[in-house]
């Protein structure tokens, strides 16, 4: 350190790093929702708790952790990217702004861009994460039996090449833009409008979390919904694929299905969302604070 500053790397990393731990610690308090959502999504049958049971019952409670790996893997790129990004992208329109709050629209951009570029990085991770979810839900002869997130990652190379990891990457990226506009904007302008109205320190930024989570998660599940049919779907008899871009799938599902189809599942989804937005936000704005205390 110089002047008592912290070093110029520790500070340029700070935001990403904060995002990457942050999104992680939230991970595992939420990955066994997480697991109910996807099956529910695939066609499992009752309200989120008999899914849960139907899931302990038939393969034990490890089973509602089965992907953490994977799912640690992509908060490790996905949202240490977008955290990062965000951060950076806003102090950058701040500082245009003369140091003024930017207006909701730049915050929206700013959610926009750091949450596709963001998924872009973390789509592998999703995709492994997807196919391990849902892995118990096919017949048992069609089972990939991945046996990790390296196995799966091995695997997938081997048989669809270096593109098969990136199956399903325009829904994630859309999915993740809609996701982070939602988060990201309504946080901070939330934040900011209950500090105008008299709330302060840890009751704004809670608030803040709680409403970014129902957007969120409003924002993004229609993209989810098609993201995890592309991610999850195999070759037919025929050889081929059940669709043939996003847009086919979307297309299909509001044929045969309509347009509630696109939210399956979506008690399940918010609960899953809003709480993993909450944690996230909480832990990513406790942690500057912690390091601060040690001179960070």
């Amino acid at each position: 350190m110089s002047d008592g500053k912290p070093p110029a790397a520790w500070l340029a990393v700070k935001p990403y790093l904060n995002g990457g731990l942050s999104g992680m610690a939230a991970t595992c308090i939420i990955q066994p929702i997480d697991m109910v959502k996807v099956r529910i999504q695939l066609g499992a049958k009752g309200s989120p708790l008999a899914v849960a049971s139907q899931i302990v019952k038939s393969d034990g409670v490890g089973a509602l952790y089965k992907g953490l790996s994977a799912g640690l893997l992509r908060q490790a790129t996905y949202t240490t990217a977008r955290l990062g990004l965000f951060n950076n992208i806003s102090v950058a329109l701040k500082d245009m702004n003369g140091g003024a709050n930017i207006p909701l629209w730049q915050k929206a951009l700013a959610g926009l861009g750091a949450g596709g570029l963001g998924a872009l990085v973390g789509t592998p991770a999703d995709l492994t994460l997807i196919r391990m979810q849902a892995d118990n839900t096919l017949p048992v002869e069609q089972r990939r039996n991945y046996k990790g997130v390296g196995d799966a990652f091995v695997r997938i190379v081997k048989e669809d090449g270096v593109s098969g990891l990136f199956r399903g990457a325009t829904p994630t990226i859309v999915r993740a833009m809609a996701l982070n506009m939602g988060m990201l904007a309504s946080n901070d302008q939330a934040k900011e409008m209950l500090i105008e109205a008299g709330v302060k320190g840890q009751s704004a930024t809670l608030g803040g979390a709680f409403i970014a989570g129902f957007f969120a998660s409003a924002c993004s599940l229609p993209f989810d919904y098609v993201k995890t049919q592309m991610q999850k779907m195999k070759p037919g008899p025929d050889g081929k694929m059940p669709y043939a871009s996003a847009l086919d799938c979307a297309a299909a599902t509001l044929k045969n299905h309509g347009p509630l189809q696109f939210y399956s599942g979506f008690p399940t989804y918010i609960v899953r969302i809003a709480p993993h937005v909450v944690f996230t936000l909480m832990f990513a704005d406790a942690l500057p604070k912690l390091q601060k205390s040690y001179g960070l």
